[in-house]
């Protein structure tokens, strides 16, 4: 007897309806999966075997052929365990309505018992079963509430075989998980653990951040250990303006299908923060693999990527960055199939401007020899560099300073102050499909948009001559002035706007690394 159900395959951040077709018939005692199955999946006919026999069902002792189509579509991992399962049992005869199975999507994960394990990409399963026009979704219980933000599609939380039987026999005995996901979100939206007010002194610090959070642009901190730049980066996310709804599902799937969420999440509604260690491999930061699974730079979509130490990172896992880095997705391309990852985040890195970290420090003596601080900054690459708007010094702490009982100011002032910049600059980029803030300017823009007065005109000739400033600062401080007025609120860039853009642009200055 043929019988045929439905599963779902992830490839990239989407799904793909899989069509899990079970023959059983006297032509043989063997047991076959075909269509591209990996060795997961092949594994699964001996857990499927042991949790049907478990539960008193019959396993046929003839052939058996499960066929996963579209074939020419590679499947991977253990989630298509329970629709095998449901459609063996169909085809031996063991349920009623096996014409029922063509309204639902099942996946789940089976134990030896028959229990249901999680599985991942619940969030990008269930769209895809919505898009589809499916009637329901049969998922394991830890996953349903994650799928149910998904509107208009019944989900259904299972923890062991026997309940899905049951729920094929009769659809009273299970209730659909309901999840209101506006509700959800907003109560999600909780207070931060960590806060700007908590930062002692760095006014400057915190004004560069700000404009960096306002304009969305690419930042890197420059100063001796203990300086607090570090602390300063981790409470970047306190100032950024707060996930949208469509955001907040968006950045959900890409961890669904990672495997990045808690058992029993539902939706993420803070912006992330990722911080991978200097260790890290090409591969892990910008996503790929056998499978190809998002790395860090899609983790970090929506929200901010630190890279600590920046120089301790390898040369070749920096320069995967680039094209990303402009394009905020990342392609990875294998024989057969090319996948997009989004990777739209706000890259903020830190480092010591040189390798004994004291180079320029009002106290302490530099111990680097003679050409050490410009070897030291030369591992990061020019090319990485000029997609950094803000070079940020950051000076230590004074002891006064620290030792100041005065509050200060909170996250939530500072974030009020850049939602207002972010809202002047999606109106000026309404009509534009591909620039959401003042970062992502294209030459052209430039000209039509940072128009200079006489004054300010000179004022930048003059800092690129004076200062030696390389031909790439440019078109970064423009960009930045831009963010600048639209804090203030103006709709020109003017003197003093131009004048604090400049002063963020330490690494191009010509002689800045020399000692």
């Amino acid at each position: 007897m043929l019988v045929k159900t439905f599963g779902s395959a992830i490839y990239g951040v989407d799904a793909i309806t899989i069509s899990v077709e079970v023959d059983v018939n006297n032509q043989g005692k063997n047991y076959f999966i075909v269509g591209l199955p990996d060795n997961a999946i092949k594994e699964s006919l001996q857990r499927v075997e042991s949790a049907i026999k478990s539960n008193r069902y019959y396993m046929p002792r003839t052939k058996l052929l499960v066929n996963l189509a579209p074939a020419d579509i590679k499947k991977t991992g253990t989630a298509f365990d329970l629709p095998i399962a449901i459609g063996t049992l169909a085809a031996t005869g063991q349920l009623d309505n096996p014409e029922k199975l063509l309204d639902y999507v099942i996946m789940g994960e089976l134990s030896l018992d028959g229990n249901i394990k999680p599985i991942k990409g619940a969030l990008p399963i269930a769209m895809q079963a919505k898009k589809d026009d499916f009637h329901g979704l049969i998922i394991p219980i830890a996953n349903a509430k994650e799928a149910a933000m998904v509107s208009d599609l019944n989900v259904y939380g299972v923890s062991h075989l026997n309940e899905v039987v049951a729920f094929l026999k009769n659809s009273d005995s299970i209730q659909p998980t309901f999840m209101d996901s506006s509700l959800e979100f907003s109560q999600a939206q909780t207070n931060d653990e960590v806060d700007f007010s908590d930062v002692k002194g760095q006014q400057n610090i915190k004004r560069a951040l700000e404009i960096a959070a306002a304009g969305g642009h690419n930042a890197i901190l420059i100063g001796p250990p203990g300086a607090g730049k570090t602390m300063l980066a981790k409470r970047i996310p306190t100032i950024l303006p707060p996930l949208s709804l469509d955001e907040a599902l968006e950045t959900t799937k890409i961890h669904s299908v990672a495997g990045k969420l808690s058992e029993n999440a539902t939706i993420i509604c803070r912006r992330p923060f990722r911080s991978p260690h200097h260790t890290i491999s090409d591969v892990a930061l910008v996503g790929g693999g056998g499978h190809p699974q998002p790395g860090e730079i899609s983790l970090s979509h929506n929200g901010v990527l630190f890279l600590d130490e920046l120089p301790e990172f390898k040369r070749t896992v920096l320069e995967v960055m680039r094209q990303p880095m402009e394009e905020r997705k990342v392609t990875i391309s294998r024989a057969k199939v090319a996948i997009d990852f989004p990777a739209s985040f706000m890259l903020i890195a830190s480092m010591n401007p040189c390798p004994c970290g004291y180079f320029n420090h009002p106290e302490k003596e530099c111990t680097c020899g003679p050409g050490m601080v410009q070897k030291y900054l030369n591992k990061v690459s020019g090319p990485l560099l000029d997609r950094i708007d803000l070079h940020v010094e950051v000076t230590p702490v004074a002891f006064d300073a620290l030792s100041n009982n005065e509050n200060a100011e909170k996250s939530e002032n500072i974030r009020q102050r850049v939602i207002a910049a972010r809202n002047i600059q999606a109106k000026r980029y309404k009509n534009q499909s591909t620039i959401f803030s003042n970062a992502q300017m294209s030459s052209k823009h430039l000209k039509e948009l940072c128009m200079l007065d006489d004054v300010g005109k000179k004022l930048l000739k003059t800092a690129i001559e004076k200062l030696n400033l390389s031909a790439r600062a440019y078109d970064r401080i423009l960009k930045v002035s831009k963010t600048i007025a639209d804090l203030e609120g103006s709709d020109h860039i003017k003197t003093a706007h131009l004048a604090e853009a400049i002063q963020f642009r330490s690494l191009d200055r010509e002689h800045w690394g020399f000692s």
